[in-house]
């Protein structure tokens, strides 16, 4: 009776999660059904509505599903964004941009890209307006740039300059007896540097002060340029919160004024010389991003932009880390068409994997031979970030681009002392005297630390080697400046690990010129081969962790909480790492 019931059970437990998938697959098929008619149209007289509601990659991204005749491209990525923006300026039915973006979580580097399309936006005669209920910091700097700023008379402005927090856990580890075992290269290599101390090293300190005196003193150019404040007025008034009010922020002449919404939509309805009593024909900047990217036009000769954005990661890669797999694919592909005359390898990373970095340096190496490679580089071109621009023809950086941090650490945990207080003891069976090189449950022994810091050393030296023959500075003076330290892209300029000051615009423009086209086109890579296995066996986990994700963040709170995320992620790191020194958190 028991084995009909179990059998039972199990027959109809198959043929509900068949009936889920197939349900899945038809909800799919009718969006991409669906897709496939929508048409984005844009009425005369209409106002580009600048509001960046979700987090701002580079690259929205090309989707190949393997298992039928099916691809996508998201619109939502930084370079459909700025194509729109270019477009706009000579779009007869754009009259001009309304800025009215909050709490953004963009990089510096992503902000300054933005303000320089409006600015150029700005030279065709059209309006740029901004509004804000909330003006965080990264919000003012956007809206900085508009012809005029208004906030909400009983809204708020963060103005105060840049910090960096950064917890320590000596004393947690010695506690709980869960502790972290670090070997690393290079006194500024502090990404492990909470595991070791209780306090900031004077070296840490040094470099995260200058990176923020070197970003902030960037930002306050641009508004004081926009603003026609004075630096040294603009600093005075962050000392002393000159706009923790928004009559303070109006009267310093940080903003314009203070308006409702609706006396703020009055403006912009006397701007385009359209009646009180009309409704503003606004367009939406995503869906005008993906109105303008259909509308390109392809001509014969190319310029390939590779985009590398996010951990690099040792695998094939996706939309959410950089895999060896997916930009070595993209750089032969680019490097044997010849319709692509040359390569723009844009790179927004901290780094990671050692190996994958290594490998994609190799495949750069190979493109060079056939065409230029020029790197560009956005928020973050950390570590193993650096480790694949460094062979490059030309390196192109913004001013804030966080960049540099030559030097490799190692991490692995050890549980040794926790498991004494908890009465485990492990033992081990060998047939050679090294078979257990490294247990977590046995403290960390001579023999594992020399052998670990010789192939942390190793790799250190191949990388102060290829960067010195990529950047053609002496080995020595790369080690000088390495070390793990960081650097602004002002900063990286001055001391050759950059070569000119520039966005994404100014690197595509220099390879047009290094071969001689005029006219041609953009290539966007990678491409990102997925499969409908992939997609549906992702959905339960997707959703379980993020029930997960908020019973813990509700549980011991948001700060608490991303500290915890941080810990993990370096016990999850496999091999030796070539990323970013500390986890940064510019407020």
């Amino acid at each position: 009776m028991r084995f009909l019931r179990n059998l039972l059970a199990s027959i109809l437990g198959t043929l509900i999660a068949l009936g889920i998938i197939f349900m899945l697959f038809l909800i799919f098929v009718a969006i991409v059904a669906g897709s496939k008619e929508e048409i984005i149209r844009v009425k005369n007289n209409s106002v580009l509505d600048l509001k960046l509601t979700e987090p701002l990659k580079d690259y929205g991204g090309k989707f190949n599903f393997v298992d039928f005749d099916y691809k996508y491209e998201e619109y939502n990525g930084l370079n459909s964004i700025l194509r729109a923006i270019h477009y706009a300026r000579n779009d007869n039915k754009i009259k001009g941009i309304t800025i009215n973006s909050t709490f953004l979580t963009n990089g510096t580097a992503q902000i300054k890209a933005l303000r320089d399309a409006l600015k150029e936006f700005k030279s065709s005669g059209k309006f740029v307006y901004a509004y804000g209920d909330y003006f965080m910091q990264k919000d003012y700097y956007l809206a900085s740039v508009a012809d005029s700023v208004f906030l909400n008379p009983v809204g708020e402005m963060d103005y105060r300059g840049l910090s960096s927090e950064v917890l320590f856990f000596k004393d947690l580890q010695e506690k709980t007896g869960f502790k972290m075992e670090v070997i690393r290269h290079g006194k500024y290599k502090s990404a492990v540097e909470p595991f070791l101390n209780n306090e900031m090293s004077k070296e840490n300190r040094e470099q995260i002060s200058e990176l923020l005196n070197s970003i902030w003193h960037s930002v306050l150019n641009d508004i004081s340029e926009s603003r026609n404040i004075s630096v040294a007025r603009l600093n005075m008034m962050a000392d002393s919160l000159a706009a923790r009010t928004p009559k303070l922020a109006s009267s310093n002449g940080l903003i314009d004024g203070l308006k409702y919404f609706d006396e703020y939509e009055s403006l912009i309805r006397s701007a385009m010389e359209v009646e009180e009593d009309k409704e503003i024909n606004y367009v939406d900047i995503y869906e005008y991003s993906e109105y303008v990217s259909k509308k390109r036009i392809s001509y014969g000769d190319k310029i390939a932009v590779i985009y590398a954005e996010g951990e690099i990661q040792y695998g094939k890669g996706n939309e959410e880390f950089v895999g060896q797999g997916v930009i070595s694919d993209a750089l032969r592909d680019a490097a044997n068409n010849d319709e692509v005359k040359a390569v723009v390898l844009r790179v927004n990373s901290p780094g990671g994997s050692a190996l994958a970095s290594d490998i994609i340096w190799r495949e750069v190496e190979m493109a060079k031979k056939i065409k230029p490679v020029i790197v560009s580089m956005g928020n973050l071109a950390a570590s193993g970030g650096y480790y694949i621009s460094a062979g490059a023809n030309r390196i192109f950086a913004e001013p804030s681009t966080i960049t540099g941090s030559i030097g490799v650490f190692g991490v692995v945990p050890n549980v040794s002392v926790l498991a004494d207080k908890w009465g485990i003891n492990a033992e081990q069976v060998n047939t050679n005297k090294n078979s257990t090189l490294y247990s977590v449950f046995e403290p960390v022994t001579k023999e594992f630390r020399d052998y670990a810091s010789e192939s942390i050393e190793e790799v250190y030296q191949t990388f102060i080697h290829k960067v010195a023959n990529g950047r053609n500075i002496p080995v020595a003076r790369v080690d000088s400046i390495a070390q793990g330290r960081v650097w602004s892209g002002e900063q990286a300029q001055k001391i050759g690990l950059v070569d000119e000051i520039g966005g994404l615009d100014s690197a595509v423009a220099y390879a047009a010129g290094l071969t001689e086209v005029s006219d041609y086109s953009i290539k966007e890579y990678p491409v990102f081969e997925q499969s409908l296995e992939e997609i549906l066996g992702a959905i339960p986990g997707v959703k379980s962790s993020q029930v997960k994700e908020k019973i813990i963040k509700e549980e011991i709170g948001e700060e608490a909480y991303e500290m915890l995320k941080g810990v993990n992620k370096f016990t999850k790191l496999k091999g030796v790492q070539a990323r970013l020194p500390f986890e940064i958190n510019i407020k």
